[in-house]
């Protein structure tokens, strides 16, 4: 097998700066991960400091930028800095924010780089796993004259292509046939726009942070002194000029296609939103946020497809001995029968736990849920779940009598197939973070041979009994 570590930031790294479209001031923090924990923005400013995956489930609006949303949790403007993190072979990373929209900084992605190679980037002990893809991957938007195409490829390769029709900007075309460049040819290059959309959106009060800095404003139509002076008095700067190339305000382009290059940069990032690590030619013609996102979704589902294919459940040898036997679980766990949901501890370890239920037509709950075609309640797999995860929480405490688990947060719960007597549970969970502060964040599934049958993410306060016993 070949050595491909999935990786992380060496130490935490903290900016500041403005957002682009609020022109509020927000602090971020990228802090290291554990394995198989993707990326995640964490609203230090909310109570209870919500969490959010940077999933393209979670994108709710595309319009000028790639927005997130889960119920009260909003981040915004995101695409530069996951373009950064995914560019930089990041896999595992903690985004902390005291606002909702992240910082513009130069417009590039070419900050958040530079911030993470000072602190390092770590290798960690579990192995990247790649979405290859077996078929072209298409998805087209006619009324945007815009395609993109994945095609299977052994490694990964980006093709952009973008045409305007303006004489300041017709058709570029940039690449990137490895992503170890990624930070020299394409992280540099900064956002840019055009002088009417500018003019546009300065009427509707949607660039509150905008400068000349950090972005190439492209001027296609002739400017009067009256027009140069509003826009230094916007920018609060002594004045504005056009250079011959139609660019506002002598800025040096990197590149000569630097704004092709930008629109690769953005499809990194959008990209990233799948989730997951790909083998595959990407070509774009005319790409945008909106048909960036719609691509990463059909990505995404071929992705689950695909892997639901192979998802593997724990190994279950009946005559092996558990590693906790009922009387084991008695001595970890306060439940008791008719609320004991859980008959064995198969595996354990510092992160990850394998339990098992043996589900019969004794249940209580099947005396009413359904008399005549008897089905587990949903409710009931998860707290069976959270049994097998609190297993693990309180093997950690020396005195587990004296500790309660509390359910603080599910979510992520789907439910793919009914639970019936004679069905064996087996479930399987793992940390999404290291057990803080008694807090326990897990992940898991409960598998019925080898299907899936339910899925949830979990978050659980442990706390020291009142009365603490004396048994």
């Amino acid at each position: 097998m070949i050595n491909d570590p999935q990786k992380t930031i060496a130490s935490p790294i903290t900016i500041s700066g403005t957002g682009l479209h609020t022109g509020e001031f927000v602090t971020l923090t990228l802090k290291p991960a554990p394995v198989n924990h993707g990326y995640k923005f964490i609203r230090i400013d909310l109570d209870g400091h919500p969490q959010i995956e940077a999933i393209v489930d979670n994108v709710q609006n595309t319009d000028r930028s790639t927005n997130l949303q889960r119920d009260n949790i909003f981040i915004s403007t995101v695409e530069h800095l996951l373009a950064a993190i995914y560019g930089s072979g990041v896999d595992n990373i903690i985004i902390e924010m005291d606002g909702n929209e992240v910082p513009i900084l130069d417009g590039s992605s070419a900050p958040w780089i530079d911030s993470m190679q000072k602190v390092g980037i770590v290798d960690q002990e579990a192995q990247r796993i790649y979405f290859e893809l077996k078929h072209n991957l298409i998805y087209t938007q006619s009324n945007r004259n815009s395609e993109i195409i994945a095609i299977p490829s052994d490694v990964q390769r980006f093709w952009v292509m973008i045409q305007f029709n303006s004489k300041v900007l017709d058709t570029q075309f940039a690449t990137l046939d490895n992503m170890a460049k990624f930070k020299d040819e394409i992280a540099p290059c900064r956002t840019f726009v055009f002088i009417h959309e500018l003019e546009q959106l300065i009427q509707h009060n949607l660039i509150k942070g905008g400068d000349i800095n950090n972005a190439i404003v492209l001027v296609d139509k002739i400017l009067s002194e009256e027009e140069l002076k509003r826009l230094a008095n916007y920018f609060n700067r002594p004045e504005v000029k056009v250079l011959q190339e139609g660019i506002l305000n002598n800025l040096e382009l990197h590149y000569m296609n630097e704004p092709a290059r930008h629109k690769l940069l953005d499809l990194v990032g959008d990209l990233a939103l799948t989730g997951f690590r790909f083998k595959a030619h990407v070509l774009a013609t005319r790409p945008g946020h909106e048909v960036n996102i719609a691509f990463a979704r059909k990505m995404r589902e071929a992705y689950l497809k695909e892997h639901r294919k192979t998802e593997c459940a724990p190994q279950y040898d009946p005559n092996q001995p558990a590693v906790l036997d009922i009387n084991g679980i008695k001595k970890l766990l306060p439940h008791r029968p008719p609320f004991l949901l859980i008959d064995k501890i198969l595996e354990m370890s510092n992160s990850h736990v394998v339990g098992l239920k043996n589900v019969t037509m004794n249940e209580a709950f099947f005396t009413g849920h359904f008399p005549d075609e008897p089905v587990m309640p949903g409710v009931m797999q998860i707290e069976a779940m959270a049994q097998t995860g609190g297993v693990l929480v309180m093997s950690t405490v020396p005195d587990p009598e004296n500790y309660l688990t509390y359910f603080m947060k599910i979510n992520e719960v789907k439910f793919r197939h009914k639970v019936v007597p004679g069905d064996t549970l087996i479930f399987s969970l793992e940390l999404v973070s290291p057990i803080r502060r008694g807090l326990c964040h897990m992940r898991g599934k409960a598998f019925v041979g080898d299907k899936v049958v339910m899925e949830a993410e979990m978050l659980a306060q442990i706390s020291r009994k009142t009365s603490p016993s004396n048994a």
